[in-house]
């Protein structure tokens, strides 16, 4: 049979299908997918592997890990969407990706509480306000942080070690726009290698590692919400993130700070470092 013939046989068979968009999407998808195939000519053996390693990519996810998003994320794919879903106007706070180790439900803390369950790492205090774009405080926005501990785990990777929830937790603003929160210093990790994804990585030739950062996702009442991270000045990997999530206007410093006052009023050793960052949202239109 004509390969050609495939193709149009494949896609004659969405003919009946009632939505519009879905008929769009599977009607790329199958001419993409079969073009690849003409291209690389991949062997009977060579196929077999592709489906098995999609297979085990689906055996890893699970609630607490999405391999699928990890593939995703390290392929670019992620980012693209990004790229083209988040035309954010001039001054609104950039987008990046979620990540595989959000969790929904976070336990919510008050101004000012720390995060961190006693795991180690640089006491760090951060501060900010989130306003619109015309500069305008935002209170009760809603803050979901989250990040992974100094030695390169998010909680549910390690539960038998880490105390659930940690290193992770909803703050809401104040009246006047502002949060505040204790952590711990966030350090550069590898994206998990024990599973498909890893093997992939390795088998390219690729590192698996993300610079230094911390996720947030910014909602409020009549704005856009964005799922976004900053990224610590100066770490390793900025240049060469895995994920290629980074943005130039992303990245912040941590400064080190001696301010006893200011330490005891959030119950931090000195010196802490300390991040201070406005998160601008754009409007719902």
């Amino acid at each position: 049979m004509d390969n050609r013939r495939i193709t149009a046989e494949a896609l004659e068979r969405l003919s009946e299908c009632d939505d519009s968009r879905l008929r769009e999407v599977m009607t790329s998808v199958i001419e993409h997918v079969h073009e690849i195939v003409r291209e690389v000519k991949p062997s009977m053996e060579e196929w077999r592997k592709a489906i098995d390693f999609l297979t085990d990519v689906g055996h890893w996810s699970d609630e607490k890990r999405q391999e699928f998003i990890i593939l995703s994320d390290t392929l670019g794919v992620t980012m693209l969407v990004d790229a083209i879903c988040h035309q954010m106007p001039e001054g609104a706070t950039e987008t990046t990706v979620l990540g595989p180790f959000f969790v929904d439900g976070a336990e919510s803390f008050s101004y000012g509480a720390n995060i961190s369950k006693g795991r180690g790492g640089e006491s760090t205090l951060v501060t900010g306000s989130v306003t619109g774009l015309d500069g305008k405080p935002i209170g009760k926005a809603r803050l979901d942080v989250w990040q992974a501990g100094p030695d390169g785990f998010y909680d549910v990777q390690k539960p038998d070690e880490f105390a659930e929830g940690n290193l992770r937790g909803v703050f809401e603003t104040t009246e006047t726009g502002h949060f505040a929160f204790c952590t711990v210093k966030p350090a550069p990790y590898p994206v998990p290698t024990d599973g498909p994804v890893g093997r992939m990585l390795l088998a390219t030739g690729r590192h698996a590692w993300r610079p230094a950062h911390l996720h947030f996702i910014i909602t409020a009442a009549g704005f856009q919400s964005v799922t976004t991270h900053l990224f610590v000045a100066g770490s390793e990997y900025l240049e060469g993130d895995v994920v290629q999530a980074v943005k130039e206007s992303l990245i912040v410093d941590f400064t080190e700070c001696d301010d006893s006052e200011e330490a005891a009023r959030f119950n931090l050793p000195v010196p802490y470092f300390k991040l201070d960052h406005q998160f601008v949202l754009s409007p719902i239109s």
